[in-house]
């Protein structure tokens, strides 16, 4: 595939942007984890017990909706 004007690549163009997603996307994962592991495991063992584990569900589930609410938000805004 040739360049486009300014010498650009749009395969090496999407390649980046496709990469930039999965880096944004691992960050979240992690902060997910971070903040939820903080807040619902109060001393770390060899498993979690019932009630760890349904906060680290809920508590994954309310990040995850919270961050489509804000998404959702910027792009009505743009």
């Amino acid at each position: 595939m040739a360049p486009q004007q300014g010498g650009v690549d749009p395969a090496m163009v999407n390649f980046l942007e496709e990469e930039k997603r999965k880096a944004m996307f691992n960050e979240v994962v992690s902060k997910l984890a971070d903040v939820c592991f903080d807040k619902c495991v109060a001393k770390p063992g060899a498993s979690l017990d019932r009630y760890e584990t349904a906060c680290l569900s809920q508590c994954a589930l309310r990040y995850l909706e919270t961050g489509q609410v804000i998404m959702g938000r910027i792009q009505r805004m743009q």
